[in-house]
């Protein structure tokens, strides 16, 4: 069984697509996917699903959800001797099942592996598994569900920890000396990203490297014009300090070997 949540909700049984058409199903079994081995309250459930003021039949509602998955999946439950894909564990249901078979564990585990890579001085096996871990993000998390109360700070912690695997994996690039192939991303991830002076001072220091100065020095008038018109600021003075290193150019690598905050 695979079962893929770093973008649209979808679940495949011996290579068939086996995604539940109903959506408070799907949403349901994506908050039980996000807790998997884990015992997940029905109360979580109802809440995720009708928020502060459920209907009376509520508990009934989430009980048939629970049997319409159990229908879906135990026979491949069955054939991989998985046991019960979803138990009755008082207060609520357990999902079994292996965290291989989930993208977003599988992420978890390069990106921490890879996280670790670059902190240990390794960063062409950090960009390798970081890649490799990016490369299962199809698009948001649970990009076709609206999350609720319950899933939301899930999604929010996966996300942040793609921005530090994105993060990560752009500064073991820049210790590769791959400064020519980053520029283009930067200069996608500084527009997507208006407010985040890192990805400007990873552009600047790209295209310094690559002596491409007066490119560098423009990226940061670039983001010295929209702070100050949109939030009447100015650059960091960590920003500053780079605009000037780049004016006397003495841009060198100990500025990108920085760790992620």
């Amino acid at each position: 069984m695979k079962f893929r949540i770093l973008g649209p909700l979808e679940s495949s049984m011996q290579g068939k697509p086996s995604t539940p058409s109903a959506t408070r199903v799907r949403w349901t079994l994506a908050l039980l996917l996000l807790r998997a081995n884990q015992v997940v309250d029905r109360g979580c459930i109802i809440q995720e699903l009708w928020g502060e003021n459920p209907p009376r039949s509520a508990v009934t509602t989430a009980q048939t959800y629970i049997y319409q998955l159990r229908k879906n999946y135990q026979r491949y439950a069955d054939q991989l001797g998985w046991g019960e894909f979803i138990e009755t564990r008082p207060p609520g249901y357990l999902l079994r099942c292996h965290e291989s078979e989930i993208d977003a564990f599988a992420f978890e585990r390069l990106s921490g592996e890879g996280i670790a890579a670059h902190a240990a001085g390794e960063p062409e096996r950090a960009a390798r598994l970081l890649r490799e871990a990016l490369a299962l993000w199809r698009g948001p998390v649970l990009a076709d569900i609206t999350a609720g109360p319950v899933l939301t700070p899930h999604l929010r912690r996966l996300e942040e920890a793609r921005t530090r695997a994105v993060r990560t994996r752009i500064l073991a690039d820049l210790r590769l000396g791959r400064h020519r192939e980053l520029i283009p991303e930067l200069r996608f991830a500084a527009l997507e990203n208006p407010f985040d002076e890192w990805f400007y001072e990873q552009l600047m220091i790209a295209l310094s490297e690559e002596g491409r100065r007066a490119d560098a020095l423009d990226a940061y008038r670039q983001l010295q014009r929209m702070l100050d018109q949109k939030l009447g600021i100015e650059p960091s003075h960590a920003l500053r300090q780079l605009q000037h290193d780049v004016l006397v150019g003495v841009v060198r690598s100990p500025h990108v070997v920085e760790e992620v905050a």
